[in-house]
């Protein structure tokens, strides 16, 4: 065991409070408050300069409920500190203390820097040890840590409110928050920050999006290996600040700046109508495995935090593996439950967030290593009046299990079983026409107990994969860039490039890859449940076929807003798609589509039809063409009398499709065509084209096809 031996600290202490946890600001000093149940000493070491030597290292004597607390009078805003926990050092059981470590406060809501490993001095081992994890290194750290700091929570929110969209009227906008803006054809005043994503609102409140989806914006730790190769973590999943906003988006450099830029963000997404939603990390933090640095969690409590496990005498040297990065953060455990309980309520009630994408969310619900739905973490949001009215979205796998559909009620998924189907039926794969048919009519085979269809996330690409154009320009992933070989990223995508692999001037081809993303835009916007849109699908924007640029920080990956010029009529094709949504109900229903009357109305909320009017042959493998006809009636929200036709010709042939006959005075009105040009692809509201024929419509190959009638009120 060590034991440190520091003079006492000549500031007036008291003995303060066990909660709240972290550093605590009033009037006449702050309390602070570090969690550690195996631990034998704690010390609170104060800073004047991020890499200067402590001015002052107070012993924490008081401990209540395993949580060290200390009240220091004198601290105001700005002041820089860290800790020292001393405890066992016994890896082969799980306990790693190091007191040499300065530990970064994982209730820290800034930091005074990043993380690097100089000398490796972040390691709690010594690397030239022949069992490197199981040996001790004795090297002070403390120039070389971050610092936690201590901050005011004030800012002027002015009127702000959550926008409060409702679940079945969202329209999510996955985006990397540095990389919207970072490319110099953004054209803003600070790029790559959150000021810089400001000046990008109006284009998305023009597009019709009503919610954003950040990918992680919490303080975090590149990997040494990714530095060591010239790389980093550019998607920022390998959080170590899980209260602190990432300080390489601020435009300003002092601490303080982060949290107050974040802000003022939020609030201007919230003018806008945009709410805000976080990608949050929570099944693993930037530590990794046995041989990953000591920063904060696994040197102030790691038998607490984190999944161990073993062989024979050393039961608990190693880490569980769930999230694919080196450790799993320990749900079975009540002080990991109210770390992210205290984390996620910080958030909405500090920072104004709308809601969570929970990355690898399955890991979240591992109790006994086993997923279950019941899970305490799950319990704890359903019945925490903050959280149960914000916005929860599962990643709903880890890397051993996949549980697309065994969420609780609160919960929406991101839908992969929608993300592999809708492509594979876009590029003509064979047998996909049953499976089709659920997407997009809300997935009620995987969502029961009382969820609706909204509670399916539908997605054809997302931040982790081709882009929608790489989709259809690349058979194989290309990520020579990120120096693994090409080994890295998934190599099953399917994807198709329409003849040619990636960037060609064949007018064939590019008009073919075209209409497939225009296709794809139909199916996700038209698909019963909550669309999600890569940021800039909708321009084609490209990162040369890497499927996995997670360590890519550069002009490759960021967007390129040439291609909103270039591309211009295919983000007015999504701006169409997107208005055509918001201003049909009966593609926002909560109902799912099941061809059955739900509201009283005496028709079937969906109808079903093959090409030639007869039922779709569902299980026919060569069968690729599938319509259903959507009735829009609903007299009690006042709505337009309407039906939708959609036809999906997926086939590589043309397909004769027979049309339903539309109500008495009522006439079959073309509104969309994914095979013409720009500017007749999609009419306008009131300039649906007339069809040559009302019995038949002949959709072109490889083709999406929206009909509309309508009454006298339309």
């Amino acid at each position: 065991m060590i034991k440190l031996r520091i003079p006492e600290s000549r500031r007036t202490l008291e003995e303060g409070h066990w909660h709240p946890l972290g550093a605590t600001l009033t009037p006449r000093g702050a309390n602070f408050a570090l969690y550690s149940h195996h631990s034998t000493e704690a010390y609170l070491l104060l800073f004047d300069t991020p890499d200067g030597e402590p001015t002052d290292v107070i012993p924490m004597k008081m401990r209540t409920r395993h949580t060290w607390h200390v009240f220091v009078e004198g601290i105001t805003a700005g002041q820089l500190y860290g800790y020292r926990v001393a405890g066992p050092y016994d890896p082969a059981h799980g306990m790693r203390f190091n007191p040499n470590k300065l530990l970064i406060d994982p209730y820290a809501r800034a930091l005074s820097g990043k993380c690097r490993n100089t000398d490796n001095l972040l390691l709690g081992y010594d690397t030239r040890a022949l069992e490197r994890d199981m040996s001790f290194d004795r090297r002070d750290n403390a120039r070389i840590v971050p610092k936690a700091v201590v901050v005011e929570d004030d800012f002027d929110w002015g009127d702000d409110a959550p926008p409060d969209v409702p679940f079945e009227q969202l329209i999510i906008y996955e985006t990397h928050l540095k990389g919207f803006t970072a490319h110099p054809s953004s054209g803003v005043a600070e790029p790559g920050t959150y000021l810089g994503f400001i000046e990008k609102i109006p284009y998305l409140k023009s597009l019709g999006i009503n919610a954003v989806e950040f990918l992680p914006i919490q303080e975090k730790y590149p990997e040494d290996f990714l530095v060591e190769k010239g790389l980093t973590n550019y998607w920022g999943y390998n959080t170590i600040g899980f209260f602190a906003a990432e300080s390489s988006y601020s435009s300003g450099r002092t601490p303080g700046c982060p949290a107050r830029e974040f802000r003022t963000l939020v609030r201007e997404l919230h003018r806008a109508g945009i709410e805000v939603i976080l990608d949050v990390v929570f099944n693993h933090t930037a530590e990794g495995n046995e041989l990953g640095p000591t920063v904060s969690f696994r040197g102030i409590d790691n038998p607490t935090y984190y999944c161990l496990a073993g062989v024979g005498d050393m039961p608990a040297r190693y880490y569980m593996n769930h999230s694919g990065t080196g450790n799993t953060v320990d749900f079975d455990k009540a002080p990991v439950i109210r770390f992210a309980m205290d984390c996620l309520r910080y958030w909405v009630e500090v920072m104004h967030v709308d809601g969570f994408r929970f990355d690898l969310a399955a890991a979240l619900g591992r109790e006994g290593g086993q997923f279950e739905k019941t899970a305490s973490f799950f319990d704890a949001i359903a019945q925490d009046p903050v959280l149960t009215r914000v916005k929860l979205i599962a990643e709903p796998w880890d890397t051993g299990t996949y549980e697309v559909g065994n969420f609780p009620v609160e919960w929406l998924e991101w839908n992969g079983r929608f993300r592999d189907t809708v492509r594979r039926f876009v590029k003509g794969d064979a047998g996909q026409l049953r499976d089709i048919g659920w997407r997009v009519s809300g997935s009620a085979d995987l969502y029961h107990d009382g969820r609706k269809a909204y509670n399916s996330v539908n997605f054809i690409t997302c931040h982790d994969g081709f882009t929608l154009n790489d989709l259809v320009s690349y058979n194989e992933k290309h990520n020579e860039a990120n120096l693994e070989g090409n080994r890295d990223g998934a190599s099953d995508n399917h994807s198709w490039n329409c003849g040619v692999e990636g960037p060609t001037d064949d007018p064939t081809v590019l008009r073919l890859r075209r209409q497939m993303v225009k296709n794809h835009a139909c199916m996700l916007l038209f698909s019963l449940g909550t669309p999600m849109l890569l940021a800039g699908d909708e321009f084609l924007n490209t990162q040369g076929g890497n499927n996995n640029a997670y360590c890519q920080d550069n002009e490759a990956v960021w967007i390129d807003w040439r291609d909103a010029e270039r591309n211009a009529d295919i983000t007015e094709f999504f701006r169409k798609a997107i208005a055509f949504r918001r201003r049909h109900w009966v593609l926002q229903r909560r109902h799912f589509l099941v061809g059955r009357d739900h509201d009283g109305n005496g028709v079937k909320d969906v109808s079903w039809f093959g090409p030639d009017l007869n039922p779709p042959r569902w299980d026919d493998p060569e069968a690729r063409t599938v319509c259903y006809q959507l009735d829009g009636r609903e007299p009690r929200l006042g709505a337009d009398d309407y039906c939708l036709f959609l036809i999906m010709n997926a086939d590589p042939k043309p397909v004769r499709v027979k049309l339903p006959p539309p109500s008495t005075g009522k006439r079959w009105l073309r509104v969309v065509d994914t095979s013409l040009p720009a500017g007749e692809d999609f009419s306008e509201p009131g300039c649906e084209q007339a069809l040559k024929s009302a019995s038949v419509y002949p959709a072109a190959a490889r083709s999406t096809v929206v009909l509309i009638s309508r009454g006298k009120r339309a």
